[in-house]
C-alpha cells in the first residue's frame, strides 16, 4: 500500500523526535508535551492518515501502512535516526517501525498502549469495535469518555473532554473504524523482544484497556526498558497530564 504525505509541524532543535498520536486525535495532541522537550530536541508531530490535515490514503488500512507513512515522513525530512514517542495506537506504530527499520531508531516510548491481551481483554475491545460497526460511533462516546478520563477531570475540565470527543466525531467514520480495528487486532507480544533500542513504557494506573498489568509484561519483554505507572490517570494522559508526560519523556530521552 502506498504511503501518504502526512501533515506535520516542527519545533525545537537537537536530535529528532517523531510523535505519533492515537485514534481520532490530531498532531496538536502533543503540543503541551512538546513544551518540555523542544529545548533539547527537534520535535515533529504529524497527523495520521485520514486525521486532521493528512489525506486518507487507500482502504483498508493496516499497521504496516501506518508504519510506511512514518518512514515516508522521516525520508521527507531527511532524518538519519529518530526517537519515536507514540500514544495508544501510536504506541503500536512506534515499536513496529523499530522492528521494520531498526537502524533508523534511537529509542521508542510506548505510552498508554497494549500487548499480551488475554481472551477477556480481547473480547472487551472487540465488543467496542462491534458496537461501533452496528450502531455508529456517537453512541459509544460515553464509553470512551469513561475509559479515557478520570471523573475529576470530566467534572473540572468539561471543555477539554468535549473538544476531544469533537475530534472523534470530526474524523471520517470509516477512518476511525479502520484505525480502531488495527488497535484492537494488533498483538505485539510475538515480536516485542526483537526491539533492542531503549524503550520507555508508560501508562496510567487506571487505564482499563492499557493497564499496568499489560504494560509490565510489555516492559519485561523488551531488551532495555523503563516502566512508569502514573498514579490515578486513565488513557488520555496527553490531555489530562501533559506536563507529567513531557517531563518523564524528557528525563528518559536525555539519558539515552
Amino acid at each position: 500500500m502506498a504511503s501518504i504525505n502526512s501533515s506535520y509541524s516542527i519545533s525545537g532543535s537537537g536530535p529528532a523526535i517523531i510523535f505519533v498520536h492515537g485514534i481520532g486525535a490530531r498532531k496538536s495532541a502533543w503540543d503541551k508535551v512538546i513544551v518540555h522537550l523542544k529545548d533539547h530536541f527537534t520535535c515533529i508531530n504529524y497527523d495520521l492518515r485520514g486525521h486532521g490535515d493528512s489525506p486518507k490514503g487507500e482502504f483498508p488500512y493496516s499497521l504496516d501502512a501506518l508504519v510506511g507513512d512514518l518512514e515516508a515522513l522521516r525520508l521527507t525530512l531527511n532524518l538519519q535516526k529518530i526517537h519515536i514517542v507514540g500514544h495508544s495506537l501510536g504506541g503500536m506504530i512506534g515499536p513496529k517501525y523499530a522492528k521494520s527499520f531498526p537502524n533508523k531508531v534511537l529509542s521508542v516510548s510506548l505510552l498508554s498502549t497494549a500487548a499480551f491481551r488475554t481472551k477477556e481483554d480481547q473480547s472487551k475491545v472487540m465488543a467496542i469495535v462491534d458496537s461501533m460497526n452496528q450502531k455508529g460511533i456517537e453512541p459509544i462516546l460515553n464509553t470512551l469518555t469513561d475509559r479515557w478520563f478520570t471523573d475529576q477531570f470530566i467534572e473540572e475540565s468539561y471543555d477539554s473532554v468535549q473538544f476531544r470527543l469533537k475530534q472523534v466525531l470530526e474524523t471520517d467514520p470509516e477512518v476511525f473504524l479502520e484505525v480502531f480495528r488495527i488497535y484492537a487486532e494488533t498483538e505485539m507480544s510475538p515480536w516485542l523482544n526483537q526491539i533492542k533500542q531503549p524503550c520507555l513504557v508508560l501508562t496510567g494506573e487506571n487505564d482499563g484497556g492499557c493497564n499496568p498489568r499489560l504494560n509490565k509484561l510489555i516492559a519485561e519483554s523488551l531488551t532495555h526498558s523503563e516502566l512508569i505507572i502514573l498514579d490515578k490517570f486513565k488513557h488520555s494522559i496527553l490531555i489530562e497530564a501533559p506536563d507529567i508526560v513531557g517531563q518523564r519523556v524528557r528525563d528518559f530521552l536525555l539519558y539515552q
